[in-house]
């Protein structure tokens, strides 16, 4: 019950019902009533029981201020709104605009600023009724004063397609850069010092791969395990060093430990993806990383500090180029805000001038020794300049006094080269856009699962102009998505390690992913398993039933109408088509069987037993991967060989030279690829029960029986 004394009016109160009538009188068209909390009937006793002639004025005034507020407070033009928004969405990177409703960088006025203007119409006119109710000799005793609050920084805003993005999951893709434009926006580079961070996707890795980035791009080639090869290589006056990340390594196993254990066979995985020109790189600079659980992030973002200059953030689409840009970006170090931070503690501790003064002293002191002992690239610039000085004057003062014995000898040609200067300046600052004020904690890309967030060059600056990160357009790659149904598209996307269960594919039988997607056994007599890592919904039948499945129609032309559900499009079933055979010629059987080949245990080599295991990953892009596993009989030939038996011997090697192969079925026949297996089943399959935990309760013994009964 809101209550108000004749002698002291509570300011709460008011606030509420004040804000109140204004509001209803600024949305009402020329509406006199009172809201109903305010309203009693006209002939029986008064809802409040006070009769303030000092409530009744402050009533009275707000409702004849009321219209006057919004006229007062009425919302700037649309070309002063322009100039508030900044140059760039610092979500996206598309320039600002307020034309195109769907094009990125649109910003709506009104919505942006609705309830700020509401909350200044309620300001105001509490304000004004709070004016009216004092009296002209001063306050009134029991009434404190209310202090407005200081108003806190805003924050960035983002445009209207990086709002829907971030809050309702709907938006648009942009049109993907080619590989030319990449290169010429890094050739704009206004940095000597350049690196390159080409990341990947764990999931599908290496198909997010840029095979040619090398070339592309012009940079010098990877460094070879030659003693002899050069650590960095300048090319037109800079450099530009290449590091491959392997982004969402939470995907391959749940604990950083057994990932790194991995290592060794990311990198052969990523040689061979290299072809030729990767048999003898040495492939140092590949790190697993993963943004979700901070993972070797700390040492990426130390390397981005130590490195300065400009740092690239490369791949295609949908491969966690923001999320890892958020992560490894290397916020709060700007030594200014730092300074600032530490000054403004002491001012709170209540610390003198003086004590202030001298710590400002004792950070300049500190920072020139730190630059003295541990030289970053920018001061090593400047360094360099600072030496070189004295020859430069000298060269200026003789070019002096040629151009005042000859005078008109060079000016043609200097007038030509200023122009093209000119020329290079305007190009360079055409591609890149301008960069974000620095901050000590600037607003980050945008994260979503859309491909295409990105619109345009995001440069993020840190450590006083040390350097600057740049977040890259992603590279368009091919995905299942314009062939899935819209409902299951955010389905594709693996947001969370997947823990499989293994399925056994049988001789005449095939393994769906998703409905779309089918991968049959071309080897008879062979008994596959199969452990998806994916987010779709697998499901293992015969390969008459699952061709059904994924085409729709049955072998004598009727539809399908089954409950194994298929995400595909209908015009997507009537494309399938062959991915292509792929043969499991890894040999996996030493991490296979088991304790029999274990120092511990069996004490058995592989090559001794009677069988072998062979295994390999089937990729699906943008998706995840299979992980197939076949067992088949080892074939040695026997000691003992004559000139009869050359034919036999022959055929046995032709045999064992023999690997289990699967066809894949995939729409258009692509999307699909193979890599050497990982086993993450092995690391990150379901966990095995417990000994106390699987054992069964026994059966009662006959003695039991008996004593239940009564007897003994």
């Amino acid at each position: 019950m809101w209550r108000l004394s004749r002698s002291i009016i509570r300011p709460t109160s008011i606030t509420f019902r004040l804000a109140t009538v204004g509001r209803v009188e600024a949305l009402g068209a020329g509406s006199r009533r009172l809201p109903p909390c305010l309203s009693w009937p006209e002939n029986g006793l008064r809802r409040f029981g006070s009769a303030s002639r000092i409530y009744q004025e402050a009533v009275a005034a707000a409702d004849t201020s009321a219209d006057t507020v919004p006229v007062a407070l009425s919302a700037k033009t649309g070309l002063d709104f322009a100039k508030a928004l900044p140059v760039v969405c610092p979500g996206c990177g598309a320039l600002s605009q307020t034309v195109e409703p769907d094009a990125p960088g649109f910003y709506r006025p009104k919505q942006r600023r609705a309830k700020k203007l509401q909350r200044q119409q309620e300001d105001a006119i509490y304000q004004q009724a709070m004016a009216r109710l004092a009296p002209s000799d001063g306050v009134q005793p029991g009434v404190k004063a209310l202090e407005q609050p200081e108003q806190p920084e805003e924050t960035p805003t983002i445009c209207n397609r990086c709002h829907d993005l971030l809050y309702q999951s709907k938006g648009h893709s942009i049109l993907h850069p080619a590989m030319e434009s990449i290169r010429d926006i890094i050739e704009s580079s206004p940095h000597r010092y350049n690196h390159i961070y080409h990341v990947l996707d764990a999931a599908d890795f290496p198909m997010s791969l840029i095979p040619n980035l090398m070339t592309s791009l012009e940079l010098p080639r990877l460094r070879t395990q030659n003693r002899r090869s050069k650590a960095r290589s300048f090319v037109n006056g800079r450099v530009a060093d290449v590091s491959f990340i392997i982004a969402r390594s939470d995907l391959l196993a749940p604990q950083k430990e057994q990932v790194d254990r991995m290592m060794p066979q990311l990198q052969e995985i990523l040689r061979d993806a290299l072809g030729r020109s990767g048999r003898r790189v040495r492939l140092g600079n590949v790190k697993c990383v993963s943004a979700k659980r901070g993972w070797w992030t700390p040492m990426v973002k130390q390397e981005i500090w130590r490195r300065g200059g400009a740092g690239w953030v490369v791949g295609k689409v949908n491969v966690g180029k923001s999320a890892l840009f958020e992560v490894v970006f290397p916020k709060g170090k700007s030594q200014t805000g730092v300074e600032d931070a530490r000054i403004k503690a002491l001012r709170e501790a209540g610390s003198t001038d003086e004590e202030i003064e001298n710590a400002r002293v004792a950070n300049e002191v500190f920072d020139g020794a730190r630059s003295v002992i541990l030289p970053d690239p920018v001061s090593r610039d400047a360094g360099l300049e600072a030496l070189n000085e004295p020859l430069k004057t000298a060269i200026e003062d003789q070019q002096d006094a040629q151009d005042a014995l000859f005078p008109n000898e060079h000016r043609e040609f200097d007038q030509e080269e200023i122009l093209e200067d000119d020329d290079d300046g305007d190009d360079s600052s055409e591609l890149l856009p301008p960069a974000q004020p620095e901050t000590q904690y600037p607003q980050m890309p945008v994260v979503s699962a859309l491909p295409g967030t990105t619109a345009s060059p995001i440069r993020i600056p840190y450590g006083n102009g040390r350097g600057e990160l740049i977040d890259l357009p992603g590279i368009q790659r091919s995905s299942l998505e314009t062939h899935v149904r819209p409902e299951h598209r955010s389905s594709l996307v693996m947001k969370s390690r997947v823990v499989p269960e293994q399925h056994t594919i049988k001789p005449g039988g095939s393994l769906l992913i998703g409905g779309i997607i089918r991968i049959t056994p071309k080897t008879e007599d062979l008994i596959f398993l199969a452990c998806p890592f994916t987010p779709l919904r697998p499901h293992v039948s015969s390969t008459q039933k699952a061709n059904a499945i994924q085409t729709g129609t049955q072998e004598d032309g009727t539809a399908y109408t089954g409950s194994v559900e298929n995400i595909a499009t209908d015009a997507a079933k009537s494309r399938m088509r062959s991915a292509g055979t792929f043969r499991l010629e890894w040999d996996v059987t030493k991490i296979r069987a088991g304790p029999v080949t274990d120092k511990t245990a069996g004490k058995q080599k592989a090559e001794n037993l009677p069988y072998i295991v062979y295994g390999a990953d089937i990729l699906i892009e943008g998706v995840g991967w299979v992980e197939l596993t076949c067992q088949v009989r080892n074939r040695r030939q026997s000691l003992i060989t004559d000139a009869t038996s050359a034919h036999v011997s022959a055929d046995g090697e032709r045999q064992a030279d023999s690997r289990p192969e699967v066809e894949v079925f995939t729409p258009k026949g692509k999307f699909i690829g193979v890599r050497r297996p990982l086993n993450a089943w092995l690391a990150g399959g379901p966990k095995k029960v417990a000994k106390h935990k699987e054992r069964s309760r026994p059966r009662a013994t006959i003695s039991m029986h008996r004593r239940r009964e009564g007897g003994r």
